[in-house]
C-alpha cells in the first residue's frame, strides 16, 4: 500500500529526529506557529515496522516555561489516556532541536477540514452519522474526565480545547479526540485558568471566557458548539477576540439548531441545544450522559450508524478513502 501524502523533510531536520527518535523521517505532513509534524516510520528486528506521526515544538517555544510545560504535559497526560476515542501517544523525546513527541498517525480527515469540504460542495453530514461522531468524543471525554492515577486518585481532566480541528476521523470510521495540550490536570503545571486565557475563542464556554474556571461541564458545552456546527456547517461564535466572545454570548441567543438544518430531528437538536445552556447546572453534567443521550437517539428503534457506515460515506465523499481506509 502506497504510503500517504507528504512532503519532503529538510535533510537536517530530518537527521537530527532520527538520530533522537531512532525512526526514519519519510515527510513533513503539517508545519504551523508552534512546530512541525512529521510522518516517520519506526523500524524494529525481523522488518517490524510502524507508521508514526512525530510532533516536534520550535526551539524558541522551548525557551518559554509555559509552552513547554504544555507540551510536555500533554505527552505524560495522554501517555496513560488508553482508550480507542483518544489519539495515542508513544514516546516524548528530545533531540538538538528540542522536545519532541511520537504518536498513533491517522489517515482520515479533522471536523474542520471535513466542515470545509462539504461546505465548498453544498452538502450536509447526515444527522445520525454527526450523531455518531459526536457520541464518541463524548466517550472519550467520558474516559479522560473519570481517569485515575496508578493510586486511584480523580485526575481531574478538563480538555478545555474541544474543536472542530481536535476531532479526527478516520477513513475506517473510527473516532479520535486529539490535542490536549492545554487540558488541566492535578498533576499539571499549568497558568491559573483564572487569569489565563486557555483556549481557542470561538468553542469556549461561557464560564472559560468569564475567567471562572472549568470543569467536565465546559467540555460539554465546546463540544456542543461543534456539534452545531459539524451539522449545519455554520459556527456559532465566529470571534478572534474575548470582547466579541463575551458580548455575543451577552446579547445573542443560540437559535436552534434544527432552524439552520431543518433535516435534524427533533430529539437530536433539543440534544445539542441541551449542551450549549448558558448555565452548566442546565447542562448534561457528565459526557456520559450526554452520550447516553445521543446513542438512545441512534439506537432506541433498532439499528443505527455504525464505524463501517461511517466509513462508508467519507468513501463517498473522498475517493481516497476507499484505498486507504484500511491502510
Amino acid at each position: 500500500m502506497p504510503l500517504p501524502a507528504a512532503t519532503p523533510a529538510p535533510e537536517s531536520e530530518a537527521k537530527i529526529l532520527e538520530s533522537a527518535a531512532r525512526l526514519r523521517i519519510l515527510g513533513k505532513l503539517a508545519e504551523g506557529g508552534m512546530g512541525t509534524i512529521y510522518l516517520a516510520e519506526q523500524e524494529g528486528a525481523a522488518g517490524f515496522r510502524k507508521i508514526v506521526a512525530v510532533k516536534t515544538i520550535r526551539r524558541d517555544l522551548t525557551q518559554r516555561d509555559d509552552t513547554r510545560v504544555m507540551f510536555v504535559g500533554e505527552a505524560k497526560l495522554v501517555s496513560d489516556l488508553l482508550h480507542e476515542n483518544i489519539l495515542q501517544i508513544y514516546q516524548l523525546g528530545r533531540s538538538a532541536e528540542g522536545y519532541f513527541i511520537v504518536m498513533e498517525y491517522v489517515v482520515g480527515k479533522n471536523l474542520e477540514k471535513l466542515v470545509t469540504f462539504l461546505n465548498k460542495n453544498g452538502k450536509l453530514i447526515p444527522p445520525d452519522l454527526g450523531a455518531f461522531i459526536v457520541s464518541r468524543v463524548c466517550r472519550a471525554l467520558h474516559y479522560a474526565h473519570n481517569k485515575r492515577d496508578y493510586k486511584g486518585n480523580p485526575l481531574n481532566i478538563v480538555h478545555r480545547d474541544v474543536t472542530p480541528s481536535n476531532v479526527i476521523v478516520s477513513y475506517a470510521g473510527v473516532v479520535k479526540l486529539t490535542d490536549f495540550g492545554i487540558s488541566k490536570a492535578v498533576t499539571q503545571r499549568m497558568p491559573d485558568e483564572r487569569e489565563t486565557v486557555m483556549g481557542k475563542f470561538p468553542y469556549m464556554s461561557p464560564e472559560q471566557a468569564m475567567f471562572q474556571g472549568t470543569d467536565a461541564r465546559s467540555d460539554i458545552f465546546s463540544l456542543g458548539l461543534v456539534s452545531f456546527e459539524l451539522l449545519t456547517g455554520k459556527m456559532v461564535y465566529k470571534v478572534t477576540d474575548m470582547d466579541t466572545l463575551i458580548e455575543k454570548m451577552e446579547k445573542f441567543r443560540i437559535p436552534h439548531v434544527g432552524r439552520i438544518n431543518p433535516a435534524i430531528p427533533q430529539a437530536l437538536g433539543d440534544i445539542i441545544m441541551r449542551a450549549v445552556e448558558m448555565d452548566p447546572k442546565d447542562r448534561f453534567q457528565t459526557a456520559w450522559e450526554m452520550g447516553k443521550a445521543l446513542e438512545h437517539f441512534m439506537y432506541d428503534k433498532g439499528y443505527g450508524p455504525t464505524n463501517e457506515k461511517l466509513a462508508a460515506w467519507l468513501g463517498e465523499l473522498y475517493p481516497e478513502a476507499r484505498k486507504q481506509a484500511f491502510w
